[in-house]
């Protein structure tokens, strides 16, 4: 089993480069089954839920290689069934967004219903009502959602609440769609900016991504085409956490400023310094930070993603501070961790109340999902000894060399089999 072992005390310093997104690359790959002929995505991370993606696109007959250079090659050409297999769709939620393409494309789809991070509820609801708006005939039984329709029909689709997801699966089926697809209410996050030009870029009409109101024109076919995948702003964005809890001065660069707004506004308002530049930013860590309220909430508001990350940092902040978590309700499995590192945290329904302690100490802990992995990363950066952290897998889905980025930053980090990181523990304290 492998852990990773942290040693605190150090600021950070340096700079880092930002990977590309996650969550986008998982968007644009199943959209990448639209097009005929050969797709390129540059800038894709090489991380465990691309690898998952990978298996998962080859197991359906289509010819997909990542290059060690972020490149990504997927030919579609040919798909050679319309059923996903079930070991790799419950390992990811996202392996469920291949669904749309496959039926838009080929008239049906069997795909099993998904798994990835337990964060709480994120039913795949609105991508089945999605898909019968479109006038699809839609079955679930034995735990897989069925679909058939001899060619989809746009429609108008109102989402009880903007689901990222939902907005981006909904919008690669449409494009296929005879007439025009309106999707109201639909999320604004940068991902599905980046998914709208995408498919546009393969011959699509996609208008008003980045609005809560999103119109497809859906066209006979697509073509393969070359993307270069949006930074990931949730890596980025763990950076600047990461040094202004260890009073560091870091600049992250090749990302997207505008796409962290309310997480720089969050920690100007916590006292730290933000400065930003076309394509960088730079904290700088200056003792203690201050306590704040946070609530998340879907973009431009401030990301779920990063409540984690940020609840770890103002475990020492000067004062009381209220963390409100509106999407997910199980995104506080980090909180008895953090307890175990000395923390002052308690619970309250969808809250968490933090009263700051001076500092954090060296635990055993372990990362119950992605984010919780990186909170309890930075919570090791910022404690007195060190911590050894279980759950690798969990952070390893979506970090790219988490480790060695650190490293580069000066932290005193590891990722080792069991007994080998006992041994560098040892020789670190």
């Amino acid at each position: 089993m492998k852990k990773i072992y942290v040693t605190g005390g150090l600021a950070l310093q340096g700079s880092v480069r930002t990977s590309g997104s996650k969550n986008a690359s998982l968007a644009l790959l199943p959209a990448a089954l639209l097009g005929l002929g050969e797709t390129v995505l540059e800038n894709v991370p090489h991380i465990g839920d691309i690898r998952t993606m990978e298996q998962l696109l080859n197991a359906i007959g289509v010819r997909v290689r990542l290059l060690p250079n972020g490149r990504m090659h997927v030919d579609a050409s040919r798909i050679e069934t319309t059923d996903a297999p079930y070991d790799l769709v419950k390992k990811m939620r996202a392996s469920f967004c291949i669904a749309g393409p496959i039926l838009a494309r080929l008239g049906r789809t069997r795909v099993p219903l998904p798994g990835g991070c337990d964060i709480g509820t994120r039913a795949v609801d609105f991508h089945i009502k999605g898909m019968e708006a479109l006038g699809a005939e839609v079955r679930i039984e034995h735990g897989y959602v069925e679909a058939r329709a001899n060619r989809l029909r746009g429609t108008n689709i109102l989402l009880d609440s903007p689901s990222v997801g939902a907005t981006g699966h909904i919008l690669t089926m449409a494009c296929l769609a005879e007439g025009t697809t309106t999707i109201q209410n639909a999320a604004e996050e940068p991902e599905v900016v980046d998914l709208a030009n995408f498919v546009n870029a393969m011959g699509g009409v996609v208008r008003g991504a980045g609005t809560s109101v999103i119109e497809i024109e859906g066209v006979s076919s697509l073509r393969g085409t070359t993307h270069r995948v949006i930074p990931d702003r949730m890596e980025a964005g763990s950076f600047l956490c990461a040094a202004a809890a260890t009073g560091g001065d870091v600049r992250v660069t090749e990302c997207i400023p505008e796409h962290l707004t309310a997480l720089v506004l969050k920690l100007r308002e916590a006292g730290i310094e933000c400065e930003t530049g076309p394509d960088w930013i730079r904290v700088i860590g200056n003792g203690r930070p201050r306590a704040v309220s946070v609530k998340t909430l879907p973009y431009p508001g401030f990301p779920t993603d990063m409540q984690q990350p940020l609840t770890a940092l103002l475990t020492t902040a000067v004062g009381t501070s209220v963390v409100t978590e509106t999407i997910y309700e199980r995104r506080f499995k980090h909180v008895d961790e953090l307890r175990q590192m000395g923390a002052d945290i308690k619970q309250e329904g969808q809250s968490v109340i933090i009263n700051g302690v001076e500092r954090l100490t060296g635990a055993r802990v372990t990362a119950s999902d992605l984010r919780a992995g990186a909170a309890l990363i930075i919570a090791g950066l910022m404690a007195h000894g060190t911590t050894e952290i279980a759950g690798v897998e969990h952070i390893e889905r979506g970090y790219e060399d988490i480790a060695a980025k650190f490293t580069q930053l000066g932290a005193t980090i590891g990722c080792f089999e069991e007994g080998e990181g006992a041994a560098h523990a040892r020789a670190c304290r």
